[in-house]
């Protein structure tokens, strides 16, 4: 049975600590407005996977019901950055398999200031349950006082550079890319505008990147209704984004074996997840018009592509720098901001990415719009690790 998405919403993605909400209040906005955009109410939902990661256990159920108390199933979901996409194919999954017609996918999160800890212990990796990740990183390049998370993606860029030539202005050209396409998203939390040299020029956070090169920590939430074709027929809804294929990967052996950081980071998990999700949908990148992909650092962008097969490895620097992943090129890659510009809530993140999509393959998206946009994939990734891949189609 085919799923569809029939309505999204999210709210503004904001600086934590600065907004007077909670998570509920922020899951309250985005799945009634997700709600609304399908033309639906929370008496039609039948199942609630919700995702977060710095809330206690059942703050899903807490969340949901704002929307209602129906007595329905919520499920707590936690996959560190790649949750909001894991709640979307728990989602799909309940309602291609038959067990729902109907189900809200939501994502939200409340963060602290400053940078994430990574989940590296303080660097006790003997219980942490990024240790493998680390361990390559610390065995490698050692392990300092930066964010963890930047260390391990600012070693993969270092080793990209010397593997493949990439330059420290390429990677500065994925971040200016995604800070240029933010100025029309009024959800982003970052709207300015910066050249190569601007970022190259910020405080470098490790190197080699700068912060104007990671994604900050946000408060805000994304949703998505799910629903069966038989249930959009019947209750004709229109504006359906089809599920045209989607898949998760988590580490395999190839994660670790090389000793590499790109590796261990996600490259082989995006690229198996996006092998399968380009089976399961009978599509390829060469069908694809528009992407949201997880840029939690610059060079992750460039790593993604190459996973994607939009490119061969170490060709990516080129790639960007051509601008073939902005309008005008062959595809458009975040035109929301991006996580490096519109924030990264962990557990909205792959939802808002969802939002984008539909947004743009209803031509929906205003002064973002990617002109005549019918295909559309997402790419949302968490260390630890899994990597989901998602096809969006419109006919």
């Amino acid at each position: 049975m085919k799923a569809y998405v029939a309505g999204v919403g999210m709210t503004r993605f904001e600086k934590p600590e600065t907004r007077e909400w909670q998570y509920w209040d922020m899951v309250r906005e985005a799945g009634g407005a997700a709600l609304a955009d399908a033309g639906l109410t929370y008496a039609d939902v039948e199942q609630v996977p919700v995702g977060y990661c710095f809330q206690p256990s059942t703050a899903g159920q807490r969340a949901a019901y704002e929307l209602g108390l129906t007595g329905i199933p919520v499920y707590n979901v936690n996959n560190n950055c790649a949750t909001g996409s894991t709640a979307l194919m728990l989602a799909r999954q309940l309602v291609e398999g038959g067990a729902a017609d109907c189900v809200l996918a939501l994502g939200f999160e409340k963060m602290r200031r400053g940078a994430l800890g990574g989940g590296a212990g303080g660097g006790d990796f003997a219980t942490s349950p990024v240790a493998r990740h680390y361990g390559i990183m610390a065995a490698r390049h050692g392990f300092g006082k930066s964010p963890p998370t930047a260390q391990i993606f600012g070693a993969a860029a270092r080793e990209h550079m010397e593997r493949y030539g990439t330059t420290e202005a390429q990677l500065a050209a994925v971040a200016a890319k995604n800070h240029r396409h933010s100025a029309h998203n009024p959800n982003a939390r970052f709207r300015d505008v910066y050249e190569v040299a601007d970022i190259l020029a910020a405080p470098v956070v490790h190197r080699p990147l700068t912060k104007l090169q990671c994604s900050p920590t946000s408060d805000g939430a994304a949703a998505a209704v799910v629903v069966s074709q038989r249930f959009a027929r019947r209750r004709s809804l229109t504006g359906l984004a089809e599920i045209a294929g989607q898949a998760m990967t988590t580490d395999t052996e190839e994660s670790f074996a090389s000793g590499s950081c790109i590796d261990a980071v996600g490259r082989p998990m995006s690229r198996d997840a996006a092998r399968l999700a380009y089976q399961s949908s009978g599509l390829g990148i060469e069908d694809v018009d528009v992407i949201e992909l997880h840029d939690c650092f610059s060079v992750n962008e460039l790593l993604t592509y190459e996973a994607l097969g939009m490119c061969a490895a170490g060709e990516s620097g080129k790639l960007v720098e051509s601008g073939a992943t902005t309008y005008g090129g062959r595809w458009v890659v975040n035109p929301s901001g991006g996580l490096i510009s519109k924030g990264h809530p962990l557990g909205a993140t792959g939802l808002a990415q969802t939002a984008e999509l539909v947004w743009q393959l209803r031509g929906e998206a205003g002064e973002r719009q990617v002109p005549g946009a019918r295909v559309g994939l997402a790419h949302n990734i968490g260390l630890g690790g899994a990597a989901v891949v998602t096809m969006l189609r419109v006919e």
